[in-house]
């Protein structure tokens, strides 16, 4: 089973982009938030890489990591 992590929206707008895993990396999904909203998700073995724009703060079983 896959972890989960958590991003957290510090403002409004924020984007939270899947990438897809392959031969080639492209946008497989698109979220947008607003602030105070929370997202759980996972990889899959579809998405393997998340791109977030806006400021938002992540949380995993790693630690915490802010955006700006």
């Amino acid at each position: 089973m896959n972890d989960y992590f958590i991003v957290k929206a510090e403002e409004d707008g924020v984007n939270v982009i899947g990438m897809t895993r392959g031969a080639e990396t492209k946008f497989n999904h698109l979220e947008k938030l607003d602030k105070g909203e929370i997202m759980i998700a996972q990889f899959t073995e579809h998405t393997a890489a998340v791109k977030i724009r806006g400021k938002a703060t992540v949380h995993t079983k790693y630690g915490d990591i802010s955006s700006e």
